[in-house]
């Protein structure tokens, strides 16, 4: 959540900021100030009443002291209005003070410097690109007739079990995904990142610390009865495990990453978008998340960056990464690179981990701090990224590497898996 100092003292900026995110209610901004002067108008009023209920209540003591009962009572008189009004205006604060939070939390996080303008996809600015795209052999298929012709998933089960967008993983497919899952997990360990098991509910505070609410509520699933979410990702919890908490300056970085189901909505997506593996109601990803201080959460940045490129080429698939233009970036991300993995069989890009930073958007909802060497209590900067995210690496994993005897399956996953060939 952007601050309401910086909105004071940097208005040009952020509408700036606002309109490279493509923030269509720039207005709102004149709003928040608007309501912003009044509350502090009032807060003056306050102050005011409150200082003079104080002294006359010192004065009341003196009165009473000195025998003086009649003065005494005439002030105390004067204090019960003073009273009176100050509930007046304190109620006036509160209502102010939760208009001026409702209209703050609808504003994006403003871009990086280096975010390129655009608004759409076709307007990311690719940064590199690594492996080389297979030829394939003639026959080769989409990964939904090879998830058929080898029994690996199947789509028409989990329609009938739920509905669209939630297939069945069987036998080897199920093995595949789960040599996936540990592999992911274990090249998070080995570098740093703590595991953790999170819940796959949160409840509304949560989703409000990472952005999600109220941004993107229509695309999460709600259980109405305890007002709980199924989380969209492991982002989500993983994040808030530092809600309201104040560290010490010593236990920064914080580095974890955690393997969830995640479940989305995605509400009006329709056609080849939806074919298949390329998007899923419910899907499995491995995430990482990191805390660290404003001074070195770019570093950290870079850092996850080269850590997730690693494991994309360990897996031999052909890939790049895109700077987001600030209108195809998320609500919460003040920068976002994009993974993108070639499908071969549908010959189209298709994106397989986001890596953002959020500098103190997310913290400032979360009320996530540190305390530095000098005492100052500072807000921590919090970065994730999807280290995988599994449906789009499964479905371009099974078309970059079939061959006319199988599904090959690359080096580091053998061991996981099994086996180093799916066949019939």
């Amino acid at each position: 959540m952007l601050t309401i100092q910086m909105l004071r003292t940097e208005k040009d900026k952020v509408v700036e900021g606002l309109k490279k995110k493509n923030f269509s209610d720039l207005s709102l901004v004149d709003t928040i100030l608007s309501i912003d002067e009044e509350r502090r108008k009032i807060q003056a009023e306050n102050d005011d009443y409150l200082s003079k209920i104080n002294l006359a209540s010192k004065e009341i003591g003196k009165l009473m002291g000195s025998g003086q009962k009649d003065a005494a009572e005439s002030m105390k008189q004067e204090v019960s209005n003073y009273k009176e009004q100050s509930k007046l205006l304190s109620d006036k604060l509160a209502d102010l003070e939760k208009q001026q939070h409702d209209a703050l939390v609808q504003l994006p996080n403003l871009p990086n410097a280096i975010v390129p303008f655009g608004k759409t996809p076709e307007e990311n600015e690719v940064v590199r690109s690594g492996n080389e795209i297979p030829v394939l052999y003639n026959g080769a298929q989409p990964h939904w007739e090879l998830c058929s012709k080898y029994n690996l998933i199947n789509f028409e089960l989990g329609t009938k079990i739920t509905g669209a967008g939630f297939p069945v993983y069987i036998n080897k497919g199920a093995r595949l995904q789960r040599a996936l899952i540990s592999y992911f997990l274990d090249y998070n360990t080995k570098a740093g990142y703590t595991e953790y098991q999170p819940p796959y509910v949160v409840n509304a505070d949560s989703g409000y610390g990472t952005g999600q609410l109220p941004d993107k509520e229509g695309q999460m699933y709600h259980v109405g009865l305890d007002d709980f979410y199924l989380i969209p990702t492991a982002e989500v919890p993983l994040t808030n495990l530092y809600r309201d908490e104040l560290i010490k300056e010593e236990e920064l970085p914080i580095r974890m990453t955690g393997y969830t189901p995640c479940f989305r909505r995605e509400a009006g997506s329709y056609g080849k978008d939806v074919r298949g593996l390329n998007r899923l109601h419910q899907f499995d990803k491995v995430e990482i998340v990191h805390f660290t201080k404003a001074e070195d959460s770019y570093a950290a940045l870079d850092a996850m960056v080269e850590h997730v490129e690693k494991l994309v080429q360990s897996l031999e698939l052909p890939y790049r990464i895109l700077r987001l233009c600030g209108g195809d970036m998320s609500f919460a991300s003040a920068l976002t690179y994009d993974f993108e993995v070639y499908s071969t069989a549908q010959q189209r890009w298709l994106e397989v981990s986001s890596v953002s930073n959020f500098e103190t958007f997310q913290t400032n909802r979360m009320k996530f701090r540190y305390k530095n060497g000098e005492g100052k209590t500072q807000l921590v900067h919090s970065l994730n990224g999807s280290s995988l995210a599994l449906p789009r690496i499964l479905a371009c994993l099974l078309e970059n590497h079939q061959t006319a005897d199988g599904i090959s399956i690359p080096k580091v996953l053998q061991p996981y898996f099994g086996s180093d060939l799916i066949s019939e």
